[in-house]
């Protein structure tokens, strides 16, 4: 009966391995003192909202109010809104007081008013009543430091303050700074408002000096919540009269809007910024604007919040029916996200309308858009919104199937972090093999119990699809957990991917959100004069000056969110004009038609256009930074790292060896291509990753005309980065180099082409390419490089050079592993004639060869021609390494191949014995040489009858190969092929066809179908159907075999 082929064990490689102050100008009040907390001004009718008002700066919670006896929140607006219960809020916010609760922050302001807000609501039952406020001047900023508190507010003492933000519906901002305007910082204008009224206290000025570190940060933390809220902006279309007769624009239109809302409107009030809430009848025009504002606001708000306190209490009720077992506290660490994010309502919307349910059954959305559109973005602005309905939410970078894998490892480690006690996570954890760890993972998302997950696939742009036959294409759904439960949401460029709820994602069209996304990017401000008419002063109205730049840009640049990032970072770190940004902008777009007419599509020049501009600006400050982009053309996209590149510091340029001389000078230059968002860190693995279109823009803008000589250095460190076997877990590092070396692959045969062969460094780069390729059973590549080496060997050092013989050697090896034996007896011979002249013979590269050629002979049946090659090798090595050396360990473990085939089974298990005490000392039970020597010594057992002791080495070796090699590896199917033979010999007919089948799919693929091992298998197969009585198919496994011999 055939048997499995023996592995080879040893195939040794040639490896070389100051505040302003602030002036009194005008009081707004003089009353003393002044009352603080909440007074309600009108019950309300059957009230069904609270409408909340909140002076500024020296202000009083009626007189604000207040003008001719008439407070119109008490007196006027209970007749338009009866269903509202008023209230107006009181704080010490008098500028000139002494009193010891003036010292407050505004912050601390905003605490106390959430506070009192919920004990008022509370006392009267009413905490899920809508909201609406209405905030003056500085009130406004008080008003946002509550919502920003309250939205903060999760569990604790503090949970109940998250019900006000949870009810607010609207918000009518009247006069409040939030933004700076025509030159003037946000500080500055917040100093501007203050000094129109009484000496302010000395703490709440602190946060209002120009570029208050405070009023930047709250921007930032409201932005992602201002959406939530339908928002007016009233703004003073009259100057305010100051000391001396002066009159300003205390807070101009410009600088009353939040940056990138978009659910606002605008209201222009006649009046000053202190009279602009003071109405004494119904008929005046700032009243009928504001109360009709209100009235819309009023009429939407308890259908809106209803709706939104039961989504609440649905989340609550979940999250009380989950056990604290499955629960991961919300991160997105590692996750680009942006503040500027906009629009997208419509959207949203469908996202979570999809997701409505608790998770026990599946719900699948499918984000589609082109490059750069924000489906990322979109997918984490849900995901933050709708953090508290999920149990855990996982992140996962699908941008190839290998990336998918490391993000399963990661999710692994983190949740073995959160849950330590689980014993399936923590095997999840320590598994080396990252095939193993999705199997673990999805068995984790698949417990009954555990449903309210999401996972986020992002970056699924190359699926495995009809007509895909790209053979990085991979099927997301063999990720989905088996278990039909759970939320999954996907993003994808392939508009031929439809899983689930396709939501299309399209370019901005409201040139507003593109305007707010350019303004926050960049700093810069009034970007969208060119899109209002502005009312100047009392009875006079001029277009501003319309910034036609910014439009103009923002037009180029089509809505593509990250386009419009890109633009924003590179403006916020130089003086430049927007007219001079448009004239880079297009001579770069001319110059570029010219150069590279057909390399991308439209949208992706966008892209390129802008990055051209800043690599122009990192050539400035760092040009070793900037020719680093340039070669990073010529590796692949994703994870580089010092060590990576470090590898090919020998003999390379002045620049490249300033990036590489040690990790701090390569942060440097990593920092600023960082700064200017051309790449990122990838907190998985350490290194460094850039995006797909950026890295085409390197390949097809930066390197234009192939520039052999970066194509060469990329080569050198990728080859001469692969680890000799004697490196701890080398295989992980071998796994990690291939997409390096994939793009070096190209390089040797499009771009460099003969070129290297002058360069020793790069000869033995491609040698070491053949290794990697080989060492993972790729087999034509790794021909493909060796014959590439030789070539170059042969022309540079002559067909007797030891380099030369090193690749001649390797060639037979991949020979003999192909069953090319002829071919490969040929390398072996040269190679050996030629060690003996140059070495003589007893050296060990000599001993290598002729190992080899024993391994050749056994393979060939030549028992004695083989023993004799052992002999003299084993001989040599023990002479020169000593016995225990991993080279004579190697021809010790052969020789037990040797005589196993011949039938000495004692002494073969003598040498496997001998072979397997050694390696585990040297390398350890996990090194795949080790497993070689397991894997035979499970064959040796089976042989001897000792079917439980050889099922034991068979599942020892099998589980370490998949860990090292992955699954499809040869080495894997050899020993699958092996437990195939145990099986079938213990009569387990089922459990032998499973391995049969799994080793014949692999040989297929990996070798071809004409391949001795393929053959074998396909033997094995039709002796187990003649044993099953199945004769048609043993017929046709044996015709198999026959034909393809023929």
């Amino acid at each position: 009966m055939p048997s499995s082929r023996w592995l080879n064990a040893f195939r040794p490689k040639y490896k070389e391995a100051t505040s302003l102050p602030i002036k009194v100008a005008f009081s707004e009040s003089t009353y003393e003192p002044l009352p603080y907390g909440l007074i309600v001004l009108a019950e309300g009718l059957d009230p069904a909202l609270d409408l909340v008002a909140v002076h500024g700066l020296n202000g009083h919670h009626e007189k604000t109010w207040t003008t001719n006896n008439v407070n119109w929140l008490r007196d006027l607006l209970p007749l338009d809104i009866p269903n509202a219960r008023i209230l107006s809020w009181g704080y010490d916010a008098n500028t000139h007081s002494t009193s010891q609760i003036s010292g407050q922050y505004l912050y601390d302001h905003a605490r106390t008013l959430v506070s009192d807000l919920c004990l008022k609501r509370r006392l009267t039952k009413t905490r899920t009543r809508p909201i609406i406020f209405v905030a003056h001047s500085l009130g406004g900023i008080v008003v946002k430091s509550a919502l920003i508190h309250s939205e903060a507010a999760r569990q604790g003492a503090l949970e109940e303050h998250r019900s006000i933000k949870l009810s607010t519906y609207g918000i009518l901002f009247m006069g409040t700074p939030h933004q700076g305007g025509s030159g003037v910082h946000l500080g500055e204008l917040m100093l501007k408002v203050a000094s129109i009224f009484v000496t302010a206290d000395d703490k709440i000025l602190k946060h209002l000096e120009r570029d208050s570190e405070w009023l930047q940060q709250q921007l930032g933390q409201y932005a992602p919540i201002s959406n939530d809220f339908v928002t007016k902006f009233a703004y003073e279309m009259f100057p305010t009269r100051i000391a001396l007769g002066k009159e300003i624009m205390v807070v101009p239109q410009a600088s009353a809007v939040v940056p990138g809302a978009t659910n606002a409107e605008l209201v222009a009030i006649p009046a000053d910024h202190l009279n602009m809430v003071k109405f004494a009848s119904r008929q005046n025009g700032g009243y009928e604007k504001v109360s009709g504002h209100l009235q819309l606001l009023a009429e939407e708000a308890p259908e809106a919040i209803g709706a939104r306190w039961e989504e609440q209490d649905r989340i609550r009720k979940a999250q009380a029916n989950v056990k604290e077992d499955f629960t991961v506290p919300f991160s997105l660490s590692g996750i680009p996200e942006t503040e500027n994010f906009v629009g997208r309502k419509e959207e949203l919307a469908k996202m979570k309308e999809a997701f409505q349910g608790d998770g026990s059954q599946r719900a699948v959305v499918l984000l589609h858009g082109l490059g750069g559109i924000g489906k990322t973005q979109l997918a984490v602005t849900f995901v933050k919104e709708h953090r508290d309905t999920y149990s855990a939410i996982f992140w996962l970078n699908g941008k190839n199937e290998d990336t998918l894998k490391q993000s399963f490892a990661a999710m692994a480690n983190r949740l073995y972090k959160e849950h330590p006690s689980s014993a399936l996570l923590r095997t999840a954890a320590e598994a080396k093999d990252v095939d193993q760890i999705v199997v673990l993972i999805r068995q984790w998302l698949s417990a009954k119990e555990n449903h309210r997950w999401m996972l986020v696939f992002d970056n699924i742009d190359n699926p495995k699809l009809p007509g895909n036959e790209d053979p990085q294409a991979y099927d997301v759904r063999l990720y989905f957990p088996e278990a039909y439960q759970g939320s999954i949401l996907i993003t994808t460029r392939s508009s031929r991917l439809k899983i689930g709820k396709v939501v299309s994602v399209r370019k901005l069209v409201d040139i507003r959100e593109s305007i707010a996304i350019l303004t926050s990017t960049s700093g810069r401000v009034n970007l969208d004069r060119g899109i209002h008419i502005v009312v100047l002063v009392q009875g006079s109205t001029t277009n501003s000056a319309l910034d036609t730049y910014a439009i103009d840009l923002v037009n180029q640049l089509d809505g593509l969110p990250l386009a419009l990032t890109t633009a924003g970072a590179y403006l916020s770190q130089v003086s430049t004009s927007l007219e001079d940004y448009l004239h880079h902008y297009r001579t770069s777009w001319l110059r570029l038609q010219q150069t590279t007419p057909d390399l991308l599509s439209y949208e992706d020049r966008a892209l390129y256009t802008t990055w051209n501009l800043s690599f122009k600006h990192i050539q400035s400050q760092n040009e070793s930074a900037g020719n680093l982009l340039r070669l990073w053309a010529y590796l692949d996209n994703q994870d580089v790292w010092f060590q990576l590149l470090a590898a090919g510091s020998e003999g390379s340029p002045v620049w490249f060896a300033t990036i590489v001389y040690d990790e701090l000078s390569f942060n440097e230059a990593i920092r600023l291509l960082c700064d200017h968002a051309l790449i990122e860190s990838l907190e998985m693995s350490g290194g460094y990753g850039m995006h797909n279109c950026v890295h085409a823009w390197a390949v097809h803008a930066l390197n234009a005309e192939r520039e052999i000589s970066m194509a060469i250095l990329a080569l050198i460190c990728v080859g001469l980065a692969v680890p000799t076997k004697d490196v701890p877990e080398y295989w992980v590092k071998e796994r990690r180099l291939l997409p390096h070396a994939g793009k070096c692959f190209e390089s040797v045969y499009n771009t460099i082409n003969l070129e290297f062969q002058d360069n020793r460094n790069a000869l033995k780069a491609v040698h070491m390419l053949g290794i990697l390729y080989a060492d993972q059973g790729k087999m034509a590549e790794a021909e493909a490089m060796y014959r590439r080496a030789l070539e170059g060997y042969e022309k540079a050092w002559g067909p007797e050079h030891t380099s030369t013989l090193a690749t001649v050697n390797n060639l037979g090896n991949l020979y003999e592993d192909q069953g090319k034996m002829a071919e490969a007896e040929a390398m072996y011979r040269r190679a050996l004639e030629g060690y003996e002249k140059a070495w003589g013979p007893e050296h060990t590269s000599t001993l290598d060869t002729v190992n080899n050629l024993g391994n050749l002979y056994e393979d060939q049946g030549k028992m004695a021609e083989a023993e004799a090659m052992y002999r003299r090798a084993l001989e040599g090595y023990e002479k020169a390494w000593g016995p225990e050396h991993t080279s004579t360990l190697a021809t010790v473990h052969n020789l037990g191949v040797l005589y196993a085939d011949q039938g000495k089974m004692a002494e073969a298990e003598a040498m496997y014995q001998r072979a397997l005490e050694g390696y585990e000392k040297a390398w350890g039970p996990e090194h795949t040489s080790t497993l070689d020597t397991v894997n035979n010594l499970g064959f040796l057992y089976k042989d001897q009858g000792k079917m439980a002791e050889a099922e034991a080495m068979f599942r020892r070796a099998l589980g370490g190969y998949e860990k090292a090699w992955g699954p499809e590896h040869t080495s894997t199917l050899d020993t699958v092929n092996n437990l195939g033979i145990l099986y079938r010999n213990q009569g387990k007919m089922a459990e032998a066809e499973a391995m049969f089948r799994r080793a014949l799919e692999g040989y297929e693929k990996a070798w071809g179908p004409e391949h001795t091992s393929t053959l074998d298998t396909v033997n094995n197969l039709g002796v187990l159907y003649k044993d099953q009585g199945k004769m048609a198919e043993s017929e046709a496994m044996f015709r198999q075999v026959r034909n393809e011999k023929s």
